[in-house]
């Protein structure tokens, strides 16, 4: 069974930083292209930020030049550095493949930007 347990979420200020980790087993890492997602109360989840397995990366418009997707094939890890975070951030955060994730979700990270 695929596996997905992300880490790294907390409360932060505005214009803070935070650098969140999925941990990914029983599939092949180094292949899939993966994502970020997250999702606030009340909304969609969205895609933030995708990474193929060769590194080419590609974001949402809201978090264009202040988000890096980044990956570590050797250790099935993937990682988001948040900078200059906004309190329209706050979010619980998934990983999962892209663009067609699994149906079964991890428990995600939440992310809280406030005052």
């Amino acid at each position: 069974q695929v596996h997905l347990v992300e880490s790294g979420g907390g409360l932060v200020q505005p214009g803070g930083s935070l650098r969140l980790s999925c941990a990914a087993s029983g599939m092949i890492f180094s292949i899939a292209t993966m994502g970020w997602y997250r999702q606030a109360p009340g909304k969609e989840r969205e895609l933030v930020a995708g990474i193929t397995g060769g590194g080419t990366t590609n974001y949402a418009d809201s978090v264009k030049g202040r988000f890096t997707i980044s990956r570590d094939n050797a250790k099935n890890r993937m990682y988001l550095q948040m900078n200059s975070l906004k309190p329209e951030d706050t979010a619980v955060y998934y990983c999962n493949i892209y663009p067609r994730p699994f149906g079964s979700w991890g428990q995600g990270t939440q992310v809280t930007v406030s005052s």
